[in-house]
């Protein structure tokens, strides 16, 4: 249970920091420390690659408690050389890491865009670009790459689609984003050159948008900024950056996630495309199942001395938090570890908790249910067809190409 309650004289003991993370980059297993983490007393420490140790909390209300407290700051990782992390990259300020009111300030401007009204209305247009891909999938032949043909496109033209991007332009994204979220695999330096191609690409394309403003998020970002004055030129760059970045990336890692988690689970692959009507249902099972992240990572500082799980956390310590383990806590999910479209009352943690909440997940959600229903229903005989080529050495785990035959 978590409280405020003073803590326990147990608690006052720091246990030294075990290696960190613990997930392996291949596949989708959750790793089974998570779940000692989450059957030990109290939370456990960690140490990531860079920077200094960590709480870690694994179980679901600990998670959810840390994710929602406006007593644990995100701000305070900004330029914080001890911020634990995957990679030698120092936070810098952005949507990510801010807390209210400036989050708030920004999270409004942008939210506009990403209602359950205006995702709806895009779902017409995003149900006609899932079949056309198919279309294309299935005339090449037998077989394909389920990532490059269907599963990165989609997301990639939806939020380019939403910022004006260019399609011609596009591919450039992947480029980039795989570099931001890269943990090791690249030399600080690469990572300040991706990081600059893309911030110095989002800063022309805005100031092509205000010379010749168009009905999009950008045109919009700006006449806030220039008629309003309640976005800066920083943020605006910063806040178009992490969209493009995270407005893809959660969707096409997941639905090659999700293909292969059913056609590793073939009887719920089949139950889906028996009854498509499920399909929602099951988006919602597998972002609770899937443990996507190969860790946690953004950390949230406390603000002052605060018990979690039972551990005093004291000012200025950081914590992670881990959504694959807190979403298969068994002192909330009955048969965690078991794939049920008939969930009751699914409150996973896939799109996160609190003011931090996924900006996107309703676009995310729209786009999976259209996919997936495309695929169950075109394709019903899909099958992997090959060996899967893992994403290494980032913060997501999904397979980098996936072989599939029809």
């Amino acid at each position: 249970m978590t409280s405020t309650a003073p803590p326990t004289s147990d608690s006052l003991s720091v246990p030294p920091p075990v290696p960190y993370p613990f997930n392996e980059g291949d596949g989708l297993a959750l790793h089974e420390a998570y779940a000692d983490a989450r059957e030990g007393a109290g939370m456990i420490r960690v140490q990531l690659p860079h920077g200094g140790p960590a709480w870690l909390a694994t179980r679901y209300e600990d998670a959810r408690f840390v994710l929602g407290d406006l007593r644990f700051s995100r701000a305070m990782a900004v330029g914080n050389t001890e911020e634990p992390r995957y990679n030698s990259a120092v936070a810098q300020p952005s949507i990510l890491s801010m807390d209210p009111p400036d989050h708030t300030r920004l999270r409004t401007l942008v939210s506009r865009a990403f209602t359950r009204h205006q995702v709806e209305g895009l779902r017409p247009w995003v149900r006609t670009l899932t079949s056309d891909l198919l279309d294309e999938m299935v005339a090449s032949g037998s077989t394909a790459d389920l990532v490059e043909s269907f599963a990165l496109p989609l997301p990639v033209a939806v939020i380019c689609e939403l910022l004006g991007v260019p399609a011609e332009d596009r591919p450039k994204f992947r480029v980039w984003s795989d570099a931001l979220l890269s943990t090791t695999r690249l030399t600080e330096e690469e990572l300040r050159h991706n990081q600059e191609q893309l911030t110095g690409y989002i800063a022309q394309h805005v100031a092509e948008r205000r010379a010749r403003p168009q009905d999009d998020l950008i045109s919009g970002l700006i006449e806030a900024r220039d008629a309003k004055d309640r976005l800066s030129e920083d943020e605006m760059v910063s806040l178009c950056l992490a969209i493009l970045v995270a407005g893809h990336e959660t969707t096409a890692s997941q639905i090659p996630n999700m293909v292969w988690t059913l056609l590793g689970h073939h009887e719920q692959w089949q139950r889906l495309v028996d009854a498509p009507d499920l399909v929602p249902a099951a988006v919602e099972e597998l972002m609770r199942w899937i443990p996507l992240a190969s860790g946690g990572f953004f950390p949230r500082y406390a603000k002052e001395d605060i018990e979690v799980g039972g551990v005093l956390v004291r000012e200025g310590e950081p914590v992670l938090v881990s959504l694959g383990a807190a979403n298969r806590d068994p002192a909330k999910f009955e048969d965690p570890d078991v794939i049920r479209f008939d969930r009751p009352a699914n409150q996973h943690l896939g799109f996160g908790h609190g003011v931090h909440h996924c900006l996107g997940a309703q676009l995310a959600r729209m786009e999976l249910q259209e996919a997936l229903r495309a695929l169950v229903t075109r394709v019903p005989q899909l099958r992997v067809a090959g060996d899967a080529v893992w994403k290494r050495q980032m913060l997501v785990r999904a397979p980098r190409s996936l072989p599939v035959g029809w």
